[in-house]
Protein backbone atom coordinates (compact mmCIF):
# COMPACT_ATOMS: atom_id res chain seq x y z
CA UNK A 1 0.00 0.00 0.00
CA UNK A 2 2.97 2.33 -0.21
CA UNK A 3 4.26 4.61 -2.89
CA UNK A 4 7.34 2.60 -3.83
CA UNK A 5 9.43 5.60 -4.80
CA UNK A 6 9.32 7.37 -1.46
CA UNK A 7 8.04 4.69 0.93
CA UNK A 8 5.28 7.12 1.94
CA UNK A 9 1.65 7.05 1.04
CA UNK A 10 -0.14 9.31 -1.39
CA UNK A 11 -2.69 11.65 0.15
CA UNK A 12 -6.15 10.77 -1.07
CA UNK A 13 -5.47 7.07 -1.63
CA UNK A 14 -8.16 4.82 -0.22
CA UNK A 15 -8.34 1.14 0.64
CA UNK A 16 -11.08 -1.29 1.59
CA UNK A 17 -9.81 -3.45 4.42
CA UNK A 18 -11.23 -6.16 6.65
CA UNK A 19 -9.60 -5.43 10.01
CA UNK A 20 -8.88 -8.55 12.05
CA UNK A 21 -8.66 -7.39 15.66
CA UNK A 22 -8.31 -10.89 17.10
CA UNK A 23 -4.93 -11.28 15.38
CA UNK A 24 -3.45 -7.97 16.54
CA UNK A 25 -2.03 -9.35 19.84
CA UNK A 26 -0.21 -12.05 17.87
CA UNK A 27 1.16 -9.98 14.99
CA UNK A 28 1.23 -6.42 16.34
CA UNK A 29 4.83 -6.38 17.53
CA UNK A 30 6.06 -7.93 14.29
CA UNK A 31 4.02 -5.60 12.10
CA UNK A 32 5.28 -2.54 13.96
CA UNK A 33 8.86 -3.69 13.30
CA UNK A 34 8.55 -5.11 9.80
CA UNK A 35 5.44 -3.63 8.10
CA UNK A 36 5.47 0.12 7.48
CA UNK A 37 1.67 0.21 7.15
CA UNK A 38 1.32 -0.64 10.86
CA UNK A 39 3.18 2.49 11.96
CA UNK A 40 1.08 4.47 9.45
CA UNK A 41 -2.11 3.52 11.30
CA UNK A 42 -3.25 0.45 9.36
CA UNK A 43 -4.55 -2.33 11.65
CA UNK A 44 -3.93 -6.02 11.09
CA UNK A 45 -6.15 -6.73 8.09
CA UNK A 46 -6.90 -8.64 4.93
CA UNK A 47 -7.14 -6.29 1.98
CA UNK A 48 -10.43 -6.33 0.10
CA UNK A 49 -9.36 -3.75 -2.50
CA UNK A 50 -6.37 -1.45 -2.84
CA UNK A 51 -6.18 1.03 -4.32
CA UNK A 52 -9.83 2.01 -4.34
CA UNK A 53 -11.22 5.29 -5.67
CA UNK A 54 -9.36 8.43 -4.63
CA UNK A 55 -11.04 10.39 -1.86
CA UNK A 56 -12.27 13.11 -4.23
CA UNK A 57 -14.34 10.47 -6.08
CA UNK A 58 -16.14 9.22 -2.96
CA UNK A 59 -19.56 10.81 -3.17
CA UNK A 60 -22.88 9.78 -1.59
CA UNK A 61 -23.66 7.44 -4.50
CA UNK A 62 -20.37 5.55 -4.11
CA UNK A 63 -20.84 5.29 -0.35
CA UNK A 64 -24.40 4.04 -0.79
CA UNK A 65 -23.27 1.51 -3.39
CA UNK A 66 -20.54 0.26 -1.06
CA UNK A 67 -23.01 -0.09 1.79
CA UNK A 68 -25.35 -2.19 -0.35
CA UNK A 69 -22.61 -4.23 -2.05
CA UNK A 70 -20.76 -5.11 1.16
CA UNK A 71 -24.06 -5.62 2.99
CA UNK A 72 -25.03 -8.36 0.54
CA UNK A 73 -22.23 -10.53 1.99
CA UNK A 74 -22.64 -12.44 5.24
CA UNK A 75 -20.32 -12.15 8.24
CA UNK A 76 -17.88 -15.06 8.41
CA UNK A 77 -15.37 -16.76 10.64
CA UNK A 78 -11.81 -17.38 9.51
CA UNK A 79 -8.90 -19.26 10.95
CA UNK A 80 -5.24 -18.44 10.63
CA UNK A 81 -3.29 -21.65 11.14
CA UNK A 82 -0.19 -21.18 8.99
CA UNK A 83 2.30 -18.68 7.68
CA UNK A 84 3.08 -18.42 4.01
CA UNK A 85 5.31 -16.28 1.84
CA UNK A 86 5.32 -14.26 -1.30
CA UNK A 87 8.67 -12.98 -2.55
CA UNK A 88 9.72 -10.53 0.16
CA UNK A 89 6.53 -10.97 2.24
CA UNK A 90 5.62 -13.12 5.24
CA UNK A 91 1.89 -13.44 5.84
CA UNK A 92 -0.84 -15.36 7.61
CA UNK A 93 -3.15 -17.24 5.27
CA UNK A 94 -6.87 -17.10 6.13
CA UNK A 95 -8.99 -20.23 5.87
CA UNK A 96 -11.38 -20.10 4.18
CA UNK A 97 -10.24 -17.35 1.86
CA UNK A 98 -13.28 -17.50 -0.44
CA UNK A 99 -15.30 -14.84 1.45
CA UNK A 100 -12.46 -12.36 0.90
CA UNK A 101 -12.18 -13.34 -2.74
CA UNK A 102 -15.93 -12.83 -3.19
CA UNK A 103 -15.77 -9.35 -1.63
CA UNK A 104 -12.81 -8.36 -3.79
CA UNK A 105 -14.44 -9.67 -6.96
CA UNK A 106 -17.71 -7.89 -6.20
CA UNK A 107 -16.09 -4.51 -5.53
CA UNK A 108 -13.71 -4.80 -8.49
CA UNK A 109 -16.61 -5.76 -10.77
CA UNK A 110 -18.60 -2.72 -9.63
CA UNK A 111 -15.61 -0.36 -10.06
CA UNK A 112 -13.52 -1.95 -12.84
CA UNK A 113 -11.31 1.15 -12.93
CA UNK A 114 -9.90 -0.03 -9.58
CA UNK A 115 -8.41 -3.48 -10.19
CA UNK A 116 -6.88 -5.11 -7.10
CA UNK A 117 -3.32 -3.90 -6.51
CA UNK A 118 -3.57 -1.81 -9.66
CA UNK A 119 -3.76 -4.97 -11.79
CA UNK A 120 -0.22 -6.07 -10.91
CA UNK A 121 -1.13 -9.68 -10.12
CA UNK A 122 -3.03 -12.23 -12.19
CA UNK A 123 -4.45 -13.80 -9.02
CA UNK A 124 -5.27 -11.98 -5.82
CA UNK A 125 -4.45 -14.15 -2.80
CA UNK A 126 -6.11 -13.03 0.44
CA UNK A 127 -3.49 -12.59 3.15
CA UNK A 128 -2.62 -10.75 6.34
CA UNK A 129 0.86 -9.25 5.94
CA UNK A 130 3.10 -9.61 8.98
CA UNK A 131 6.44 -8.53 7.54
CA UNK A 132 7.93 -7.48 4.23
CA UNK A 133 11.26 -6.51 2.76
CA UNK A 134 13.28 -8.55 5.26
CA UNK A 135 16.04 -11.08 4.91
CA UNK A 136 15.09 -14.75 4.94
CA UNK A 137 16.48 -15.34 8.44
CA UNK A 138 14.18 -12.62 9.82
CA UNK A 139 11.16 -14.23 8.14
CA UNK A 140 12.27 -17.60 9.54
CA UNK A 141 12.46 -16.19 13.09
CA UNK A 142 9.10 -14.45 12.88
CA UNK A 143 7.44 -17.48 11.31
CA UNK A 144 8.79 -19.76 14.06
CA UNK A 145 7.41 -17.47 16.78
CA UNK A 146 4.02 -17.09 15.08
CA UNK A 147 3.59 -20.77 14.28
CA UNK A 148 3.97 -21.66 17.95
CA UNK A 149 0.96 -19.42 18.74
CA UNK A 150 -1.35 -20.51 15.94
CA UNK A 151 -4.17 -21.14 15.23
CA UNK A 152 -6.16 -17.96 15.75
CA UNK A 153 -9.83 -17.68 14.88
CA UNK A 154 -11.43 -14.38 13.94
CA UNK A 155 -14.83 -13.04 12.97
CA UNK A 156 -15.16 -10.69 10.02
CA UNK A 157 -18.31 -8.58 10.25
CA UNK A 158 -17.42 -5.44 8.30
CA UNK A 159 -15.18 -3.79 5.74
CA UNK A 160 -13.54 -0.48 6.54
CA UNK A 161 -12.81 2.32 4.11
CA UNK A 162 -9.41 3.74 5.00
CA UNK A 163 -8.00 7.03 3.67
CA UNK A 164 -4.40 8.21 3.57
CA UNK A 165 -3.37 11.78 4.32
CA UNK A 166 0.10 11.08 2.92
CA UNK A 167 1.59 9.88 6.22
CA UNK A 168 -1.19 8.12 8.13
CA UNK A 169 -4.19 5.97 7.29
CA UNK A 170 -7.49 6.52 9.09
CA UNK A 171 -10.73 4.63 8.93
CA UNK A 172 -13.25 6.92 7.23
CA UNK A 173 -16.29 4.62 7.05
CA UNK A 174 -17.34 1.11 7.96
CA UNK A 175 -19.69 -1.14 6.03
CA UNK A 176 -21.26 -4.10 7.87
CA UNK A 177 -21.59 -7.51 6.31
CA UNK A 178 -25.29 -8.25 6.68
CA UNK A 179 -25.97 -11.21 4.39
Amino acid sequence: MSNGASGRYRAGHTALLAAVEEVEPLVGQWRRRFDASASAGVPAHVTVLFPFLDIDHLDHAVMDDLKVLVGEHSPFTIRFDRCRRFPGVLYLAPTPDQPFRALTEAVAARWPQTPPYGGLYAEVIPHLTVAHGQQTHVFDEVEKELTAQLPVTANVASVGLFVSDGDRWRQWAEFPLLG
